[in-house]
């Protein structure tokens, strides 16, 4: 044996079999087959028999929809950084590094809202998003995205979490908590986040084996609209002249809706769906809101407005409860983890802040009606209000206007709705 041999370990080393799937926390016994299908599926099929992953439930018309709104809030929502300057004063951190990550350039080829619609969606499918940290001079300046099914998370006995990285040429790269922003979604151990494919298995799997099972029952031919009985019985000719005479009658769509002469006693006798079919549509339904009850998605905003009202207050009330109770917790979810992993502990005058008032940009009625409001009770001036929509100040708009007569004829300034102060 040489002698660098005893120091440097070997490339490659070989493997020998074993009977379990061994980690650094120890290992799981395989005794039966189904255990090991199991493992080598990842846990992933379903009762139904389909192997439920992130990727196969994307194909899932219900879940895309559910990921493409969750995610596209979170995407199209403005990032602020703020500064507090004294205890009732704040303002746009434009001048720190953390402010051109988060609004500029999150990394050297993706633009904010992509980098945080792709995180987004890594949260919703798998729990957690994982991101790298690229500092320098002790400010983060770009993040990284790592796929989350190639980082494990794991928490040290001191409580610090590692992560274990295994890149595309094979090689594994541990991350300490302080190189990595990770999200964590809803959690049982405050660690690994709980993926909603891994819970909804059963009702993606269904829907996935009833789109196959359309469409095989459409590709095959399977589904026909009516029948044609005769009174005798027809050769082999007369099978073959009928097949080519119907299937030239069908050639077209010109003779869509025209009459049919039938010969010989032929009679024609229409299908109607029955049970079965008429079922099959009815669980596709079903689990369709069985998904979006999963993500928290109202079903009228993925298509499904059967149940409910597409007028009036009913729509509008799901509306403000996806963005009350959904939209909220993702932007919370954002919001702390920035000013967790991405601002100096040190620095308490920092904080992340989404400007919730972009989910009304859409509504200009509503929009302008809230800017009216602010502007009558005192608490934004013209030119803030102005510069919300992207206009230039105004001169003399920096003023505020006082609240209407509320505290009687002993205010400042008589009751009147001059202008109580400047900027």
């Amino acid at each position: 044996m040489a002698f660098w041999s005893k120091w440097l370990p070997r490339a490659n080393p070989v493997r020998q079999p074993q009977n379990s799937i061994v980690g650094s926390g120890g290992g799981i016994l395989i005794s039966t087959a189904a255990e090991l299908e199991d493992a080598l599926r990842g846990g992933t099929l379903a009762g139904s028999g389909q192997a439920v992953t992130p990727n196969t439930a994307m194909r899932v018309g219900a879940v895309y929809a559910c990921v493409r709104l969750r995610a596209g809030v979170v995407a199209n929502m403005p990032l602020d950084i703020k500064r507090r300057v004294d205890a009732r004063t704040r303002e746009d951190a434009s001048d720190h590094p953390l402010w051109t990550l988060m609004r500029r350039r999150p990394n050297r080829w993706q633009t904010p809202s992509q980098f945080k619609r792709m995180m987004q969606a890594h949260l919703l499918l798998r729990g957690y998003a994982v991101a790298m940290k690229v500092v320098s001079r002790g400010e983060t300046r770009e993040l990284i995205p790592l796929h989350p099914d190639r980082v494990r998370v794991t928490q040290r006995d001191d409580l610090s979490l590692r992560y274990d990285y295994t890149r595309r040429d094979g090689r594994r790269v541990v991350l300490e908590q302080a190189d990595v922003f990770h999200l964590v979604g809803l959690s049982l151990d405050g660690v690994n986040g709980l993926s909603p494919i891994a819970y909804a298995r059963e009702a993606i799997g269904l829907s996935l084996a009833m789109e196959d099972h359309g469409a095989t029952v459409f590709r095959n031919g399977a589904r026909v609209s009516g029948a044609l009985t005769h009174p005798g019985k027809l050769g082999p000719e007369g099978q073959e002249l009928l097949r080519e005479s119907l299937d030239q009658f069908r050639a077209g769509g010109e003779r869509d809706g025209k009459t049919l002469i039938l010969e010989e006693g032929l009679d024609y006798k229409p299908l109607a769906m029955n049970a079965e079919d008429a079922q099959w549509i009815e669980s596709r339904k079903f689990s369709r809101t069985d998904i979006a009850m999963f993500f928290g998605v109202p079903p009228h905003m993925i298509g499904d407005t059967e149940k409910s009202t597409s007028w009036g207050t009913g729509i509008d009330a799901q509306t403000q409860g996806f963005v009350t109770f959904t939209s909220e917790d993702d932007l919370t979810c954002w919001e702390e983890t920035v000013n967790r992993d991405l601002i100096n502990p040190e620095d308490d005058t920092l904080y992340a802040r989404f400007n919730r008032a972009a989910l009304v940009k859409g509504d200009l009625k509503t929009r302008w009606e809230a800017h009216v409001k602010a502007l009558q009770w005192g608490v934004s001036s013209p030119n803030e209000i102005r510069a919300l929509e992207d206009q230039n100040p105004r001169e003399g708009g920096d003023i505020y206007y006082p609240p209407p007569n509320t505290a009687g004829a002993g205010s400042d300034n008589g009751g009147t709705n001059e202008p109580a102060q400047t900027a």
